[in-house]
């Protein structure tokens, strides 16, 4: 089985192949080009491997929460490739692909969403694959769902932003954090993978973003009124 994959939700853009259990990948630090280096990434993969698109069995992606355009470029490009291929799909939550791609069994997501808030999940690794422990949300890092036990690892770029409150959240829970995980089309083709494994593969019209958020600035009272209360 050979699985393509892309994710575009942070100022990085990734791409990877699944063949038969192994994963060749490539990633780049692209700020808002995402559009520019997409598919010229995707082009020389599959080149430097021979694989062809009309190859694949499938195209996973980061379908969010991110970045609004990178996660819409994302579902874009994989609805042209699977239309023109003939190819299901696979929609990854990039807080799942923070947790795949940490290594740990216990882990705490969260990406900076702005505006004094971040997206959250935690998942713990079980013989059948994640167990989402807390589904996704949008909330704010001091109001974070409570998790139980410890061991918790942190994943993502809401602890950069916000560590001091998410520390304080899990204080005594934590065995670690990595602040500068981002999501990687690496974990997502290894989840997406084990999806299409299932069967669960869907239509290419169905490649649709996980936003969580509909609402992507704040007013200008707002933004004074967050800074006054972080002051």
């Amino acid at each position: 089985m050979k699985i393509l994959a892309l994710e575009t939700s942070t100022e990085y853009c990734s791409v990877a192949l699944w063949q038969d259990g192994s994963v060749i990948s490539r990633s780049e630090l692209v700020g808002q080009k995402h559009s520019e280096w997409l598919m010229p990434m995707l082009g020389l993969l599959l080149k430097e491997v021979g694989v062809t698109l009309a190859q694949c069995d499938g195209v996973a992606l980061g379908s969010g929460p991110g970045s609004f355009t990178g996660v819409r470029i994302a579902c874009g490009v994989t609805q042209g490739l699977a239309f023109g291929a003939e190819l299901p799909v696979a929609c990854i939550c990039t807080l799942l692909a923070l947790a795949e791609g940490s290594g740990q069994p216990r882990v705490i997501a969260a990406l900076d969403a702005r505006m004094g808030e971040i997206y959250f999940a935690a998942y713990q690794r079980t013989e059948e694959g994640w167990l989402a422990v807390c589904e996704p949300c949008l909330c704010k890092p001091e109001a974070a769902p409570l998790v139980s036990g410890t061991g918790w690892f942190g994943a993502g770029s809401g602890f950069a932003a916000y560590g001091e409150a998410l520390q304080a959240r899990y204080a005594g829970m934590m065995r670690g954090v990595d602040a500068a995980a981002v999501p990687q089309a690496a974990a997502i083709a290894v989840l997406g993978a084990a999806q299409f494994a299932q069967g669960l593969g869907v239509d290419a019209a169905r490649a649709l973003p996980l936003y969580l958020r509909d609402k992507v600035a704040l007013k200008t009272v707002e933004r004074e009124q967050l800074a006054a209360s972080h002051a």
